[in-house]
């Protein structure tokens, strides 16, 4: 089986990297606290000091990390990068939720080590990652995902190739903007119906019982009823996902006044203190 090196072990690389080692494949992993590769050690993976010294002899490479960039230092730090180490031919793959220009910037920097860059972003939380239920956007190039393609499917429910390099990065930050939209929405509208005579719980269920409403969103929706705020994907996260669509608009000549209104939804929630709380806590400005 192929040899791979993951990268970052956060909430979402530690159940995706579990996911790997679970299926058999050797997995050497790093991660900024190595205390956090502890339960992974104990399923067998090895641990590396550095990324650098992570890919020495993998195959495929995974990255999942924060932002932008904690994906710079990654790969590419002087003293403990990880693409200077690449071995050629071997398959890099970007799953963070980074900016395309900086996928296009990484990509360039693989290739002159004669290896290839996928950037594969997903979709879903913590749950869809140990489910092995996650939804990948890979871009880069048809054959190079087809050789990594089994690993992908390990984590992920659909891997499905959205173009070149870079591409996935797009589509990753359109995806969310939608996400970030109708959560606005939503929080709004509970508001609303609460201060017109339904009860929180009441005003979810109903919102859910209508097939506009998708079962992601109905199901935020009575998580905000419930006042749940417990981490899976945080008002930061999305804010910074959000400053990421809107900088790669600005650049394209692309006009998202939707996404303008919900990034300023997020940012009040951040000012409230709220940077830490899942996305649900947006409905705690329309209480």
């Amino acid at each position: 089986m192929q040899t791979i090196a993951f990268l970052g072990l956060g909430a979402m690389g530690a159940r995706m990297a579990t996911q790997l080692v679970k299926a058999g494949y050797p997995v050497t992993v790093w991660n900024r606290d190595p205390a956090k590769a502890a339960p992974l050690l104990a399923l067998g993976a090895t641990l590396a000091a550095t990324p650098r010294a992570a890919v020495q002899s993998a195959a495929v490479v995974i990255s999942m990390v924060t932002d932008a960039v904690a994906a710079r230092s990654v790969w590419l730090d002087a003293h403990t990068g990880a693409v200077a180490a690449l071995q050629p031919k071997a398959i890099a793959i970007e799953c963070s939720t980074v900016t395309p220009a900086w996928v296009r910037q990484l990509a360039e920097s693989v290739q002159s080590h004669g290896a290839q860059l996928l950037d594969a972003p997903v979709v879903g939380s913590r749950p869809q990652a140990e489910a092995a239920q996650l939804v990948l956007m890979v871009g880069g190039e048809s054959l190079a995902l087809e050789q990594v393609r089994p690993v992908l499917a390990t984590m992920a429910a659909k891997v499905l190739h959205v173009g070149a390099v870079g591409q996935g990065a797009v589509f990753k930050l359109a995806v969310n903007a939608l996400f970030a939209a109708q959560l606005h929405s939503v929080a709004e509208l509970l508001g609303f119906l609460t201060r017109n005579g339904y009860a929180p719980d009441q005003a979810a269920h109903l919102l859910g019982e209508f097939p506009i409403v998708a079962a992601p969103i109905a199901g935020a929706a009575k998580m905000m009823a419930a006042g749940n705020t417990a981490p899976l994907f945080t008002i930061d996260l999305m804010e910074k996902d959000l400053g990421y669509l809107l900088d790669t608009a600005r650049a394209s000549g692309a006009k998202l006044p939707s996404a303008e209104t919900a990034r300023a939804a997020f940012q009040g929630a951040q000012q409230l203190g709220l940077g830490r709380a899942n996305v649900t806590g947006l409905a705690t400005l329309f209480a």
